[in-house]
């Protein structure tokens, strides 16, 4: 079970939002290539970035803070990162600067053959993420609910070649309310690919249960909140997920 954790991009800042709303924003850092590095040192093997700003613009709007990381740390460990990414030229200029995988959201719910080129062009490096409110896919910063089931969309995707799906369980997300579970296991069964769980992680009660249920495809999860306000010391959970694997 891989522990991810989150570095959430407003303006240039590390923030958190609760339920995505970009107006219940908490400052964590203004130097999120600081962050990063602190993340690293406590033995993150895989760090997730959000252009915040780009998701609600549908272009990139951080570019300098996610060059600045990827300069501390591209060259250590794996870097993924979803936001306003809307076409291939994107795609391709994150990948260039360091990037590993790139996240597709709204774009590939508004526009599946994008996903299907985007795999093609760059096989190997795309993630889909899927959030949900109630099994239902939301999409434009979670601000519109639409009526496409994730199961549903999920299959599609991993037909069309992503290399894992990332899913949010919005009534979760920020909410230390726990993750779900049940909703993260049924899509990866569904889908037959790794599934990556976002959204709720609070305490290492979560990590068991994710854990356990590793075997049915859950690969890891996304963390944020949790280990920024210390109600998970992210060291000792990715030790215990370790352990647990053993």
């Amino acid at each position: 079970m891989l522990l991810i954790p989150a570095i959430d991009l407003k303006e240039g800042s590390c923030v958190r939002l609760k339920q995505g709303l970009m107006d219940q924003a908490t400052v964590f850092s203004d130097e999120p290539a600081e962050m990063a590095l602190h993340w690293v040192k406590q033995g993150a093997r895989r760090l997730h970035l959000v252009d915040l700003d780009g998701a609600f613009a549908g272009k990139p709007k951080n570019l300098e803070a996610i060059s600045a990381i990827l300069q501390e740390v591209g060259k250590t460990l794996p870097v993924q990162l979803g936001g306003g990414i809307r076409d291939l030229a994107t795609i391709e200029k994150y990948l260039d600067l360091g990037l590993t995988d790139v996240i597709i959201g709204t774009a590939a719910v508004k526009n599946p053959q994008f996903v299907r080129e985007a795999c093609k062009a760059f096989a190997g490096h795309i993630i889909v993420g899927l959030d949900a409110k109630e099994g239902m896919v939301a999409i434009d910063g979670w601000a519109t609910v639409t009526e496409h089931h994730v199961a549903d969309l999920g299959w599609q995707f991993a037909d069309d070649g992503v290399n894992s799906i990332i899913y949010t369980d919005i009534g979760r997300d920020g909410m230390m309310s726990g993750v779900n579970i049940e909703a993260t296991v049924k899509l990866a069964e569904a889908v037959g690919i790794p599934v990556i769980a976002s959204g709720g992680l609070t305490n290492l009660d979560d990590i068991r249960a994710l854990c356990a249920v590793e075997p049915q495809g859950v690969a890891g999860a996304i963390t944020g909140r949790a280990i920024y306000e210390g109600s998970i010391d992210f060291a000792q959970a990715q030790k215990l997920a370790d352990e647990l694997a053993v």
